[in-house]
Parts: C-alpha cells; structure tokens; sequence
C-alpha cells in the first residue's frame, strides 16, 4: 500500500481520553486509539505521539484557583506521563514495541528524551511516546508536538480531535460552521483558528511542517490519513 506521509508525529488531546467520562481516562477509548494506531504501524509507519494531560490537571485552570503557573504547568507535565503510560501499556498489549521518552528526568519509568535515541527507536519500528511536553512551564503540549515533530524529521503532524477539519467557528456550538479542506498557516493566524497554539503554527511553518487535522474518533480515519485519502483538514503554505 502506498504512503503518503512514512513518519507521523500523532497530537493526540488528554481530553479525548475522557470519553464520556467528565475526567480521567476511558478504557474504550484507549482500546480504540490503539487499534488505530495498530493498523497504521502494521503498515510499516514509523510513529511518534505527543498527549496531552487535560484530562488529569490543566494548568491554566488551575492558575484561577490561586495555584502558581509554573507549578500548575508542572503537574500538567506529569499528568501527560500518567496518559503516556496507559496508551503504552495498551499499545504493547497488542504486541507492538513502544519507547517513552520524557523531557523530565524520571529514569524508573521512562527514558530520558534524547533526539538520536528517538530516531533510532523510529528507524526500528518502535512507536515513540513523547511525554512531559517540553519540560519547560508556559509551552503546551502543542508545542511540544510541533517541536518533537521538527526534531524527528517527521513529514507530518498529525491531530487528532472530536471534529473533522478545520472551521471558521466550533462546529459543535455552530451548526453553520464553514469547513476549510485546506488553509495556509498565514490564514490559520490571521482568522485564529483554534488549531495549534500560536508557537506551535510559526514552528511548523517556518520548517514547512504540515499539519492534518481530523477526527480520531472515526475508525479507520488515521489509515485514510497516512494512505493520503481526503481526511479532515490540511494546514500547509498557500
């Protein structure tokens, strides 16, 4: 089968974790992200996955209850490892070799993130979990994605979300919301649109990284995706 993209980082949300849960992690979903992260390692995809921690502790939320930025961003950090660890237990559940990188020191559970280590887990087939976004307060998980992504030299960023694409206004809350197939990072900024966070588009745009954006929750959208199908929305240059 033909590839379009042969190394993905994966933006997964911990949000998405939650399911119809009102917090934590939801086993079925879980179970579902791993079948279709299966399918597309079983096609010879190197993988790389970011995820982020709102399903345990947000950070920004947590500013608003008189907690310290920093530290609230911190305990998001580790909230990502505790989300990190459960798609790897599920994941090697189903046989395929996982590494977890965290760019917090915590050697008893995770390897430290080095960029050569990390490629050469790629090269052999592993999927590489990249935990505690960057280790630094005030960068999101989006950023991590984008940096991750530019780092391992992947051909795409690839975010998975509840809604199909890209829209002018929450398709959720706007039934008459306008989809964009395909928009350039210029106009994603001008118009801001919600897809990535303001550092994480100028990383992407300036190392020409292209972003898919699509619904996760849909089987099999995540193989139409690497196999070039017309899934979801694409931001790239005009």
């Amino acid at each position: 089968m033909d590839l379009k993209y042969k190394r993905i980082l994966l933006k997964l949300s911990g949000e998405s974790l939650m399911g119809e849960k009102g917090y934590g992690i939801d086993p079925d979903v879980l179970d579902r992200f791993s079948n279709e992260v299966s399918a597309v390692h079983s096609l010879g995809v190197e993988i790389g996955i970011v995820i982020g921690g709102g399903n345990i502790y947000r950070g920004i939320a947590a500013a608003a209850d008189g907690v310290d930025k920093v530290v609230g961003d911190q305990m998001g950090m580790l909230a990502t490892v505790i989300n990190a660890l459960a798609l790897q237990n599920v994941l090697e559940k189903r046989g395929i070799y996982t590494r977890l990188m965290s760019a917090i020191t915590m050697e008893q559970i995770a390897e430290p993130y080095i960029r050569r280590r990390a490629i050469r887990h790629l090269e052999k087939g592993r999927v590489v979990i990249f935990g505690a976004g960057t280790g630094n307060p005030y960068f999101t998980t989006d950023t991590a994605a984008a940096l991750r992504a530019v780092e391992i030299k992947a051909d795409v960023i690839i975010k998975g979300t509840r809604v199909d694409g890209v829209y002018d206004s929450d398709p959720e809350k706007n039934p008459a919301a306008t989809k964009f197939p395909e928009i350039s990072y210029m106009d994603v900024l001008k118009k801001d649109l919600k897809v990535m966070d303001l550092t994480a588009i100028t990383l992407c745009r300036e190392n020409m990284l292209p972003i898919v954006v699509f619904n996760m929750t849909v089987p099999g959208n995540l193989k139409k995706v690497v196999t070039g199908e017309k899934v979801g929305s694409t931001v790239h240059h005009s």
